[in-house]
């Protein structure tokens, strides 16, 4: 009887271990095929692309320094208003326009009495300084006005003409403009080296838009954190773009 059951029994194991081989084969193939879609999805290549413009400052901000020192209050103001006024005409003979000048806050510092290198509780003088301050779109002219004011340190008017700020107030649509051109830089990029391998460049999967570097012509300082140059007027604005294709 055992031999028998035997015999009875042993088709259908064959039977079992043949689903079971089956099966682990249709199973081998299912997933070699997940995985064939899951590198399919993931192949990805990730470009840097970049885009330079020359630009032209076209604002100014300038700065003239005035200051005066007088044993009161009194006097140094009478000192600081005759040399602020000589500079505003000093400006009005150049043309200036006065709704392009500005006078800034008025600042007055007591400078203490000093005895054998200790203060004595007394003010020794006052001393009160002012800025006028240009802002301009006529760049040019008056780039080359800072540098002719000094003429009247020779009539006895101690100015400091502090470094103009050169500005250039199309930054916001340039930067627009040059992420597209940075994009389509890294799209070129890409195409010649999937081209390389036999493939072709997919759809963008994300971007990432760099920090611009904004530098004197033809400057290579550059910084992490990017740079925006008002010490000169010719400029170079570079934008960089990291752009991830997908892959076909």
């Amino acid at each position: 009887m055992d031999r028998a059951g035997s015999r009875y029994r042993f088709p259908e194991l064959l039977l079992g271990l043949g689903l079971l081989s089956v099966s682990m084969i249709v199973s081998s193939f299912l997933w070699a095929g997940a995985i064939r879609n899951v590198k399919r999805v993931d192949d990805a290549l990730t470009i840097t692309g970049s885009a330079k413009r020359p630009i032209k400052s076209d604002f100014i901000v300038w700065r003239v320094s005035l200051a005066s020192q007088q044993p009161t209050t009194q006097a140094a103001y009478q000192e600081l208003k005759a040399r602020i006024d000589r500079v505003q005409r000093y400006l009005k003979e150049a043309k200036v326009n006065p709704a392009e000048i500005s006078l800034e806050s008025l600042a007055t510092v007591a400078l203490p009495e000093i005895i054998n290198g200790k203060e004595t509780g007394k003010t020794a003088a006052y001393r009160l300084s002012q800025k006028l301050e240009i802002r301009s779109t006529q760049v040019d002219r008056y780039a080359k006005l800072s540098q002719q004011i000094t003429e009247l340190i020779n009539e006895g008017i101690p100015l400091t003409s502090e470094p103009p700020e050169y500005l250039y107030t199309e930054l916001s649509k340039v930067r627009i403009e040059m992420v597209a051109e940075a994009t389509k830089d890294a799209k070129a990029r890409a195409e010649s080296i999937a081209a390389s391998t036999g493939n072709r460049v997919g759809g963008v999967r994300s971007a990432d838009t760099g920090v611009f570097q904004i530098t004197p012509r033809h400057s290579t300082d550059v910084t992490g954190e990017g740079r925006y140059d008002t010490s000169s007027i010719e400029k170079d604005i570079t934008a960089v773009v990291s752009v991830k294709f997908g892959i076909d």
